[in-house]
This record gives structure tokens, sequence and C-alpha cells, in this order.
């Protein structure tokens, strides 16, 4: 396992919602939901509010209906909005600017962009023309650690350098909807967000301090016959991407959680007892508990990843980011502390980072 002394480090994170939030029982009375099965699961899944980009209000005072280019329209300038405001709040976080990044990876699930927001948010922040970048489409709620393991390999290679990678997920661009459970699970459950970490390898010569927390290890578990739990696919029937969450994903996750962490921790000398520090997806209210028994963790070990689903949902790839913040902010991890970074999705797949302080 690598030193803490030479890992890349987490040195800055930043997050960005929509300026509109809503309550459940709001965006169930927003949209005329009377049907009380779907009303129990907007009301009863561990959800407070949510920041939305809703679409506008027609003449009988309903939200209009989205065509697919409507959508990808307000992913892109959604996106860019978030994407900007957490990459700026996360340098202001490191004390850095624009002219240090040298590495920008851009993570979405949402809208599929070509360019992509690496791209786009290089020339709309006037980022340096040398800056590398890399953007990560399609992997779903778990993509943020894919693309943080990427992100840390940039900057062990190149010691000193600022890289930075931000998620933006404009999940309200990726709705349908149609009254059926299928659709009401996913609309009770998303919210819109981005959130961004800046990433560093202690330089050679600088005598710069070890950056912290520092990204130990990464790993993955893939689960190949769970591969349809979770799709954003095409449906025919309206004419745009959906997503589909299987009933049994929450189980799924929870029966291979234990697995993950133990091919995490395994050659360290390290055992789940010895985490301080549990950053967890906030895939859902189910997910969370399944984890949560399976790992025997406490709802304390999970209150950041619980919070966050209270406050604004599932942000998808930047969950673990909110809740990282969240626990950042509360200063309660010290020097010798483990921590283990989970993200869930579609493969299905479960990552996960051990980070240490």
């Amino acid at each position: 396992m690598r030193a803490i002394r030479e890992a890349p480090g987490i040195v800055g994170v930043g997050a960005a919602v929509p300026p509109d939030s809503y309550t459940q029982q709001e965006l169930l009375d927003t949209f005329g939901i009377t049907d009380p099965r779907i009303r129990s699961i907007f009301l009863n899944g561990a959800i407070e509010r949510r920041n939305l980009s809703l679409p506008p209000l027609g003449p009988d005072d309903k939200p209009t209906t989205e065509t697919q280019g409507d959508l990808l329209r307000k992913h892109t300038a959604s996106g860019l909005r978030m994407g900007r405001e957490a990459v700026e709040r996360c340098l202001k976080d490191v004390g850095a600017s624009l002219a240090d990044v040298r590495y920008l990876c851009c993570v979405t699930s949402t809208g599929l962009l070509t360019p992509g927001f690496s791209a786009l948010l290089i020339k709309d922040l006037g980022v340096e023309r040398s800056c590398q970048r890399l953007d990560v489409v399609g992997m779903g709620c778990n993509a943020g650690l894919n693309a943080l393991n990427a992100v840390s390999g940039w900057a062990a290679g190149h010691p000193g350098e600022l890289a930075v990678m931000v998620c933006v997920e404009v999940c309200s661009a990726a709705y349908v909807f149609d009254g059926t459970l299928r659709s009401s699970v996913v609309n009770s459950l998303f919210g819109d967000g981005a959130a961004a970490v800046a990433v560093r390898a202690p330089g050679r010569t600088s005598g710069e301090q070890p950056p912290t927390p520092a990204l130990l290890r990464f790993t993955s578990h893939i689960i190949p016959e769970a591969v349809d739990a979770m799709r954003y696919d095409w449906d025919d029937a309206h004419g745009k991407f959906s997503f589909y969450l299987d009933p049994e994903v929450p189980y799924v996750v929870g029966a291979n959680a234990e697995t993950a962490v133990e091919r995490l921790l395994a050659g360290t000398g390290l055992h789940t007892s010895d985490v301080t520090h549990w950053v967890v997806h906030s895939g859902g209210k189910k997910v969370i508990d399944s984890v949560r028994v399976n790992l025997g963790l406490s709802r304390h070990d999970v209150r950041h990843t619980i919070g966050v689903l209270r406050d604004h949902g599932n942000l998808s790839s930047g969950s673990f980011l909110f809740s990282y913040e969240r626990l950042r902010d509360e200063k309660a991890a010290l020097p010798g502390d483990i921590g283990v970074l989970m993200t869930m999705g579609p493969g299905s797949t479960i990552e996960t980072a051990l980070v240490g302080w």
C-alpha cells in the first residue's frame, strides 16, 4: 500500500446545486400526483428536499413536457453553471487559481455532449489551454470514484501539480413523467448537483507537507449477473432516454458490500473495525440501510450520507463528494484515522477507495 507521505491527496472540495429547492410534497403538488402508491414512494424515501431545474409551466399551470432536445439543452446550460461554480469553490478552498489547474476530469451520466464538459469548462472558465483533460460519461452513480482513480494516477505522475475532478449531474434533464411505478421511483429519488475535488501529490523538491486525506488505494467489485439492474437507456414509448432501477438493487449492493470492502483492505493489515470514517454514496434509503446492515455500521457512521440524501436526494456520481465535504467541515478526522469512500452504480459495480489522514 502506498505510504501516506507519498500518496496523492484531496486538497480541496467544492459543491453547487441549482437555486430552486423543492420538498417532496411540493413536487407531488406541482405535478398533480394523486396516486397513493406514488405519493408513498415520494414521502417515505428519507428525502426532504431536492434542488431541481423543473420544466416551465404551461397554460394549465402544470410543467410542460420536454423533448429529448430540451433535456439536452438543460443538461448543458445547468451543468455548465453548476460545474463552473463547483470548480471555483473548490479552487478557493485550495487557495489556488485557474492557472494552477493542470488536469481537468469531468464526470456526467445525465446527458451526452461532444465536446464534453471538460472542453466547455476550460473555455468557459478560461483555464490554461495546455490543461490536460478527460471526460467520463455514462458510468452512472459509481463514476466519481472511477474517475478519482484516474485523477489520482495522473497526480501521482505529476508531483506538485494540481488536478481537478468535477461531477456534473443534471438529473432533472434525464426524467420521464408517465405515472408508472418504474419512472416514479426514479423521479422521487434524484436531485441536481455538481461537486469538484482537487487532488495533488507531494512535490519532489518543494518541501510541502503531504496533502490529506491521502488516496491510498482503489478497488472495484463488479457484479455482472446484475448488469441490467441499473440502466439509463432509450425509451421508445417516450422518445427519450430514461433511468431504470431494479427493485432488488439495494439488496444486491448490500449483499456485495462486505466483499468489496474486504478486497479494499486485503493485504493492508486493516480490518473493517479499523475504519473510522465512512463516505458512502447516497443511493437511497434502502441502499444505505442495506450497506449499513451488511457492514455492521451505525447510523452515525453514515450520518453525512443520510444527511445528503435528506437535503438533496441522490446526486448520482457527485453524491459522495457532498458527504465528504460535510465530513471535512466537521473537522472530525484526526491524523492516523482511516476512511473508506464507497460508490455504487450500473455494471453493477461497487467502487471503493481507502484514505488516510
